[in-house]
Formats: structure tokens, sequence, C-alpha cells
């Protein structure tokens, strides 16, 4: 059975092994916390799909590469349980919905996104 957790995943929080300090994006009330969050310090929003694979390869190697945890806080939303927060995060910032998908906000507009296999911490050090 683990051979098959291995490949196709689990629906568990995938989150818990990182070495990012995730912050479960669970509330829709966030979304005004990380608006304003974002103007002391740049927020990232990581959008993914416990059910798919590219979604998991992705994040798996987003969190590899990742070295940001004093200069961004990082929000977790998981689609599958949050879809309506996916929605409303789509509609105030203007950013089409897409999974997975990266989100960099900086006093409370977003200024940058990415998508699929263009995810990479070391693109987003740019717009920090």
């Amino acid at each position: 059975m683990n051979l098959f957790k291995n490949i196709f995943g689990s629906n568990e929080s995938e989150s818990t092994n990182s070495k990012v300090n995730w912050r479960p994006l669970i509330d829709m009330g966030q979304l005004n916390e990380i608006i304003n969050e974002s103007t002391e310090k740049p927020v990232i929003i990581f959008k993914h799909s416990t059910r798919c694979g590219i979604s998991r390869m992705t994040l798996k190697q987003f969190e590899n590469e990742y070295d940001l945890n004093d200069l961004v806080m990082p929000y977790f939303l998981d689609l599958l349980q949050n879809r309506d927060i996916s929605n409303e995060i789509a509609k105030r910032f203007g950013i089409e919905h897409q999974s997975p998908q990266l989100i960099l906000i900086k006093n409370g507009e977003p200024i940058y996104n990415a998508s699929h296999g263009d995810i990479y911490a070391d693109d987003l050090k740019r717009y920090i």
C-alpha cells in the first residue's frame, strides 16, 4: 500500500514534513489578515490540490528549494477543502484560478503569480 501512496500520494496533509513554515488558509476572514499582513512582510499563498500528481510534485519541488522563511509569510490552501477561499482569491486579486498556483502579495496587491511547472522559489526571490 505504501508504494501506491508514494506514487499517487494520499489525502493526508502534505505540508507536515516541510521546511516551509506553512500557515493553513482555512477561513475566508484570513484574506483580510493576509492583505494587512502583506504591508509589513510579503505573503505567499500556495494553492494545492491534494488529488493532483502535478500539484504534489510542484509542491515538493518548491519546498525542497525554499529558503525564504525570514522573508515571507507562507500560507497553504488545500483546494479540495477550501475551494470557496480559492474563488475569493481569484475575485479579490483578479487572478485566474490555477492549481497548483503560487501568489505573492505585497502591500495588499498581488505582484507575482505562477502556476504548474513555473513555480520556483528562486523565481519568487526576484519579487520580494
